[in-house]
Formats: C-alpha cells, structure tokens, sequence
C-alpha cells in the first residue's frame, strides 16, 4: 500500500490504530495499511466484509487471472484487495467515484495491470454475457438489488455455475408495518428501508430463478465491527462529511447494540 501517511485528527498513531483496528478473524485486511483505509472508505470496512464473504463465494478455488467485477466499489480499496490476495482480473465498477480518481488510486497501489475501473450505473453494465466467472459488490448491493427484476439481469453477465456474493447492511429480523423500531427512531432515514433480513434475501433471491442460493446468513456480531469502525472514522477521517456521518451512524449503531441491526452475506451460483 502507499507509504504515504495522512496526518491524524486526533494525534493518534498508525501504530495504535493498527492494534486498535488489527482482528484475528480477518488476517488479510490486518495487513493494509490503516490510514489508506480510512482515507478511502464510503462506509462500514470494506475490507472486512470482503474477507467474511471471500470463503463463501470461493474466491480461493478461483483459477488465477479469473474475471471479477466489483460492483458498486467505491474507492476501488476492494477491487485492489481482490487482485491482490486472489490473483483476478477486476472490473472496478461504481457510479459515484470518477474512473480517473479511481485509476490513479489502484496505480499507486501497484495493480493498474490487474484492475480496471468503469464508471457506469447498476442497470447499464456494458458488458456481454458470460463475461464474468464472479462478482462481488460489498455495501452497495441493497441500493439496486430489492428489485425483483434485477437479479436475472446481472447474473447474464457470470459464466454458467459462477458465483455472485454480496454483504449488505441488514436487520436480523424483517420490520413489520411503516414504522422502524423505536429505539431506532430518531436515527432513521427513508433509505434504511432497503435493509433486510438474511431471509428476505434468501426468498428475494430463490423466488427470481436466476440463482441456487447457496448462502444467506447474519454476521455474527458484525454490529461490533460496524461500531468499532464508525468509531475510528469519527476520529481519524480526514473528510468532515464522514466524520460527520460515523459519528451518527456510530450513535444509532450503539443504541441498538445488535438487536436489529448487522449485515448479510449472499451467495448464489447462475444455473
């Protein structure tokens, strides 16, 4: 990763942080670069949740140089994290993060080869079918893929039997009627409403035909990890808007303590 550190906000040192944010269960992301990864998150760690759906999807048993699209990739950071601990070519696709920004970032961490960025919108993929052996999309998925129509339109583009994997912020159980809980309140937005149970996801998925479902489960204690990192942005960002929002995010995470809210993890393969 770059050797480049951005100052702290708080003073704190990229050697605290690193103890502070390092986690037996993901030895992977342990090995980037904490200030890179703030300065290039647009939400809960990425990385993390990469690494917990990574054993699902298969991304070990797919052959070197497989293709990969990362959909909705933000920064591109999971794109790099793709390419280079599962040796794949990566199409990095996202809406809001201009391509060239996106190429000087993955150049600068030594994958311009191995990593492509696209600016395009989830419902206009110029891509052909079969073009892809996986794809992944971390945090994004929820915003485009309640649609009941949408899955059989993304999953053209995988080769036959290649597999999609998505995480998504979700609620442990579904929220019945028009109202979120009340210990959530005062935090939410209209746009939580696309948080969903692992078994929304599961019936979402089966019911559209597209896919075998292979898994569709909570994170155990993912409500953890969500609170840990909105703390550390809060602190350590160098953009105010996400300092802003974690520490919002972090509040509304806190109060819950993780009775309704977490993430899901989806893999489904193309029959």
């Amino acid at each position: 990763m770059p050797d480049d550190i951005t100052p702290s906000m708080t003073g704190t040192s990229s050697e605290d942080l690193t103890r502070r944010l390092t986690q037996a269960r993901y030895p992977r992301s342990n090995s980037y670069d904490v200030r890179w990864v703030i300065e290039n998150q647009m939400g809960p760690n990425a990385l993390w949740l990469l690494e917990w759906l990574a054993p699902a999807l298969g991304l070990d048993t797919l052959r070197p140089c497989a293709r990969v699209l990362d959909l909705g990739c933000g920064r591109a950071m999971t794109s790099v994290f793709l390419a280079r601990e599962y040796d794949v070519q990566v199409t990095a696709a996202d809406l809001w993060v201009k391509p060239d920004e996106n190429a000087k970032r993955i150049a600068e961490a030594g994958f311009a080869d191995r990593v492509l960025p696209v600016h395009t919108e989830a419902h206009d993929l110029p891509f052909a079918e079969g073009s892809f052996d996986a794809i992944v999309s971390i945090d994004a998925y929820q915003y485009f893929g309640t649609n009941d129509l949408y899955l059989p339109t993304l999953t053209r583009l995988l080769k036959p039997g290649g597999r999609i994997g998505v995480v998504v912020p979700a609620v442990r159980e579904e929220i019945e009627g028009v109202e979120p809980p009340a210990h959530l309140k005062q935090w939410w937005q209209p746009d939580f409403w696309c948080f969903h149970s692992a078994d929304w996801w599961r019936r979402h998925w089966t019911r559209g035909g597209a896919v075998e479902v292979e898994t569709a489960d909570w994170q155990p204690d993912g409500w953890k990890d969500w609170l840990l990192w909105c703390d550390v942005i809060a602190e350590e960002s160098p953009e105010e808007f996400h300092r802003t929002m974690a520490r919002d995010v972090g509040e509304m995470v806190r109060a819950d303590q993780g009775r309704s809210l977490g993430f899901v993890r989806l893999v489904g393969r193309r029959k």
